[in-house]
């Protein structure tokens, strides 16, 4: 059985390389993708060619929350497909995130399920939703231009009474600033009825060969729907659930298995796990966790290093 570890990373390098390294270095028969945006940050791809079954590609774009992490993860599978790189499983990670568990015991456990992916999923407007209707309207119900990719701490400031007055008196227009500017226009046309239900959940998970190619084929032979996702706001969080569940081709195991800590989170951005955590995030239900930040705290890096390996 070979896994394929698909890490998109735009930022901290060194961490970057941290991750790979245990990964190679703790896995028999593994395949790791890197999808890199150089713009963002260098990467010197040299570094890991003593490493086995180790590739870097660029991703050119991180414009967070538009359909860029969404682009690059399919550009990503389809450079796998051309490059006739076989796997039985493929696990999206980013460049924060770090195993909570030997790597060889999550490989085990893949390759004795009946399951076809570990995905976090659930109906946007249904009662067990964690999301309020505003937030899935304004996320999936307007189509939306993004503008400036980052914002500082006073932009967001002097953005925030007028966002209010925008969002809240009146229904065709929305303005988020959470990462950068974004401006929609309502959507009379959305795609979500009673036979097309509009799911959501993490983008972080792990899929079966079956359920990364249905993926690709159907973004491939749906440009309607895939035209309507890219106008969307934050669409990885929902698309990919949306295929998947409305297919009613697989056995998805509602849990994706990854700890991430929200709470009293800003703009929609978790916190950044520090040795305080290992405990909680070492549990045997969690396989991997994020996001780390070595500059923060590297001493719980080290911890799961000595656990992992």
């Amino acid at each position: 059985m070979t896994v394929c570890y698909l890490i998109q990373t735009y930022k901290n390098s060194e961490q970057i390389y941290r991750l790979v390294k245990l990964i190679a270095n703790t896995t028999s028969n593994s395949f790791i993708l890197i999808s890199h945006n150089f713009n963002s940050c260098s990467l010197n791809s040299s570094l890991f060619k003593e490493l086995k079954n180790v590739a870097v590609i660029p991703n050119n774009g991180v414009m967070m929350g538009s359909f860029a992490i969404l682009q690059g993860f399919f550009d990503a599978i389809d450079w796998l497909l051309n490059k006739k790189i076989k796997f039985d499983w493929l696990i999206n990670l980013s460049g924060q995130d770090y195993p909570t568990q030997p790597l060889s015991k999550f490989e085990n456990f893949l390759e004795n399920t009946q399951y076809d992916a570990f995905i976090e999923y659930f109906d946007v407007l249904s009662k067990q939703s964690p999301w309020n209707k505003r937030t899935v309207s304004q996320r999936y119900l307007y189509n939306y231009k993004h503008f400036q990719q980052y914002l500082s701490p006073w932009q967001r400031l002097m953005l925030k009474p007028i966002k209010h007055i925008v969002n809240h008196c009146q229904p065709l227009i929305r303005l988020d600033n959470s990462y950068g500017v974004a401006v929609g226009i309502k959507s009379f046309d959305h795609l979500f009825d009673k036979n097309f239900t509009c799911y959501g959940g993490s983008y972080f998970a792990t899929f079966s060969w079956k359920c990364t190619a249905h993926l690709y084929s159907f973004v491939k032979e749906n440009s309607r729907i895939l035209d309507y996702y890219k106008k969307t706001f934050i669409p990885e969080e929902s698309l990919i659930q949306t295929v998947l569940v409305n297919s009613k081709k697989f056995n998805l195991y509602n849990s994706n298995y990854r700890y991430t800590d929200f709470i009293n989170s800003r703009h929609g951005h978790p916190r950044i796990l520090n040795n305080q955590d290992y405990s909680v995030i070492t549990k045997d239900n969690i396989y991997f966790a994020r996001k780390f930040d070595m500059t923060v705290d590297s001493v719980i890096l080290d911890r799961l290093d000595r656990r992992v390996s």
